[in-house]
């Protein structure tokens, strides 16, 4: 079964969430887990939390993705906004342990000058800090698109950061696809190539879940710039390739195109097929 669905507000609670997914044909969705520009994050609603997870088992709703502040640089320069991520990435996690087999995804960060190997040292770092061992979220490092300092643009960085981690079994990766393509790998021409490169230097087993973008930049811009599906330099029958493919069935799709509900209903069903 295809796992698919989009990007959807937290403002409104778990269950209103679940709800809405439904409502456009989703099975799955993510979510911020606060403020994407800010720091403050939502007083978690238990009853609400409970309330979701048996609307979801209802309603066949599966795994579904957190999304961690684009604030977070848990490799930055500066030691004061290294400490703002760790305490970050500690408390949403902590909240994470409310909803059983969701993952958490973040953007590595950027290394702001100090060299990608000093990124992704800092980086292991505060995963070592913070997947302590009573918790149990998943944690999945996102693919970027390589532009100026991004610490994720290559597939090798992301194995690097695994490889310092201790507690390898929580980690994972969401793989971009507006940010693979703009990054140079080849997901139009060649997808098999790259699942198998993917699968070669980080492992598939690793793959655990994957936002669904088209790219407004032409392949390796390494721009970001996410477009609604079909409509960029990606185009639908590539990504409904992705979506299909054998080896990331049963994976959670998620959609981040620039859309409200409506859209992301058609885009779901152009997907789907």
């Amino acid at each position: 079964m295809l796992r698919i669905g989009c990007h959807l507000s937290s403002s409104k609670g778990f269950l209103h969430m679940g709800e809405e997914a439904v409502s456009i044909g989703a099975n799955t969705f993510q979510f911020f887990t606060r403020n994407p520009r800010g720091s403050r994050a939502k007083q978690l609603d238990l009853q609400d939390v409970r309330a979701y997870l048996d609307y979801a088992g209802a309603h066949g709703i599966g795994r579904i993705v957190a999304h961690a502040p684009y604030t977070l640089n848990p490799c930055s320069g500066d030691p004061k906004v290294r400490e703002f991520a760790r305490l970050t990435f500690a408390d949403d996690l902590e909240r994470m342990e409310y909803l059983p087999g969701a993952v958490y995804n973040f953007h590595p960060g950027s290394h702001v000058g100090q060299g990608a190997e000093k990124g992704i040292e800092l980086i292991a770092d505060l995963l070592n800090e913070v997947l302590r061992p009573e918790l149990h979220t998943k944690v999945l490092l996102e693919t970027m698109a390589g532009k100026g300092t991004e610490v994720g643009g290559r597939f090798e960085e992301l194995a690097g950061i695994i490889a310092r981690v201790e507690r390898k079994e929580c980690m994972g990766v969401c793989l971009d696809t507006c940010h693979v393509y703009d990054a140079g790998y080849d997901i139009v021409g060649d997808l098999d190539g790259v699942l198998a490169e993917f699968d070669r230097v980080i492992g598939l087993e690793r793959l655990q879940a994957v936002h669904v973008n088209d790219s407004k930049n032409p392949f390796q811009s390494h721009k970001d710039r996410h477009e609604r599906i079909g409509e960029g330099s990606i185009g639908l029958e590539a990504l409904y390739r992705v979506v299909h493919h054998p080896l990331l069935a049963d994976l959670p799709f998620c959609l981040e195109t620039p859309n409200e509900l409506d859209g992301y209903a058609r885009e779901i069903q152009m997907l789907r097929g």
